[in-house]
């Protein structure tokens, strides 16, 4: 994958991404934990549990940016105690990044090594598409920052438009007027033909 542009420094994307979902994963309560979600594979519980995962798996990566596999394993929480463990998992993915001289270094991502704020603003976007899932598993109780959802759909669009295999699914159209978070969730394989606006 080509080296995104125009983009040196995502870690105030990050941290409004974090601040998001923490936002929408405060909603979260246990009798809406089997929910489904627009990300087929996952209820509100297993993707809360990737989620958290896949934060501490990338907070504690190894010195050149790998993760290890397996390292993103959903943990064990109590079903009253996720919010906490999504902000306290991004916590120490915000800290993680807060060494600017990672964002030049090697990060060993699935798509290949690519210099560290190529592989943050695609941890951004996930970060910001599955709050999107979240958001509307739970009935849309926050409102989403259209500012954010642009910049993730801008890295989004850098996507090879057939998905990227273990990551997310092939594009599909937005309806026509479609906004920000919309637009976002049609280009990483969600079925919004019916959440327009």
């Amino acid at each position: 994958m080509q080296d995104i542009q125009n983009d040196q420094d995502p870690r105030p994307q990050l941290r409004r991404a974090v601040a998001q979902l923490n936002a929408v994963a405060a909603q979260v309560r246990p009798d809406r934990l089997d929910a489904a979600t627009p990300c087929g594979e996952y209820d509100v519980r297993g993707l809360l549990g990737h989620l958290v995962g896949v934060a501490r798996a990338l907070a504690e990566a190894t010195g050149e940016g790998e993760v290890r596999r397996g390292d993103d394993r959903p943990p064990r929480v109590a079903d009253d105690a996720w919010p906490a463990a999504v902000e306290e998992s991004c916590t120490e993915l915000v800290d993680a990044w807060r060494d600017e001289a990672r964002l030049t270094e090697p990060f060993d991502a699935p798509w290949g090594k690519v210099p560290g704020h190529n592989a943050l603003r695609f941890i951004v976007m996930e970060l910001v598409v599955h709050a999107w899932d979240l958001n509307e598993a739970l009935g849309r109780p926050a409102a989403l920052d259209p500012e954010l959802s642009e910049y993730a759909l801008a890295t989004a669009e850098r996507l090879p438009a057939e998905g990227r295999p273990g990551a997310f699914a092939a594009a599909r159209p937005a309806p026509e007027g479609a906004d920000a978070h919309v637009r976002l969730a049609a280009r990483t394989g969600r079925a919004v033909e019916t959440t327009a606006g």
